[in-house]
């Protein structure tokens, strides 16, 4: 008897537009209270929106306001720079754990 394969989800970067792993993914969240932040669980209560651990995506999805039109709130400068940082630091703590970055 065969074991089952379990499915992994899939989500889609909102910068590339590529589709990858959950896990490969951080999720930016807007909370109930309406603070943009990252979230690193991918657990965290309120609206979501995934991007791939590349500088790019998130230039991108700033620049084009992709990142508002999917969280549903206007962005300060202020926060895109938190952003930046605190994907920044997983970027450095995903190398060190000998993870793969996503790759286009």
């Amino acid at each position: 008897m065969m074991s089952r394969s379990r499915r992994i989800p899939q989500r889609m970067c909102i910068g590339c537009r590529q589709r990858y792993n959950k896990r490969d993914l951080v999720r930016i969240v807007r909370t109930p209270e309406g603070a943009v932040v990252v979230d690193p669980t991918g657990k965290r209560s309120g609206r979501g929106a995934y991007l791939c651990l590349q500088e790019e995506c998130l230039a991108k999805s700033l620049k084009a306001k992709i990142l508002e039109k999917a969280l549903m709130v206007p962005i300060a400068a202020d926060t895109a720079e938190d952003l930046a940082k605190q994907i920044g630091e997983l970027v450095k703590i995903k190398s060190k754990e000998g993870m793969k970055l996503p790759m286009k």
